[in-house]
């Protein structure tokens, strides 16, 4: 945590509170995320934080949703780097088939035809 900036730490600590909220089942308010971060310590977290998140963060389904598909919408927030202890879900890629083309046989002319009568 000491190779993070301020921001980030506000920023985590604030994410952090908004879990903590959500996974209590308590209403996210800017209040509310104030409150516990007051409670546990973080106490210089920037105000503008509490107020951003919960604007965003305000229906328990946008919570659920973000939770339940990180990276994807949100609108802006970094992946981050992942947590070394946490488990990925591991998404196994279907290799992709290409299907060869086969080449045109002859010159053909500028719109494959050859036995044009003239430029037109």
């Amino acid at each position: 945590m000491d190779a993070l900036s301020k921001d980030k730490k506000d920023q985590y600590a604030t994410a952090f509170a908004i879990l903590a909220l959500y996974d209590g089942g308590a209403e996210v308010t800017s209040e509310q995320i104030g409150a516990l971060l007051e409670a546990t310590g973080n106490t210089e977290v920037e105000a503008f934080y509490p107020i951003i998140f919960a604007n965003f963060l305000n229906d328990p389904e946008k919570i659920g949703q973000m939770i339940a598909s990180p990276g994807a919408g949100g609108g802006g927030g970094g992946g981050g780097g992942g947590g070394g202890a946490a488990e990925e879900e591991v998404v196994e890629e279907e290799p992709e088939v290409e299907e060869e083309q086969e080449a045109p046989s002859g010159g053909g002319g500028l719109f494959g035809a050859d036995d044009a009568g003239g430029d037109y």
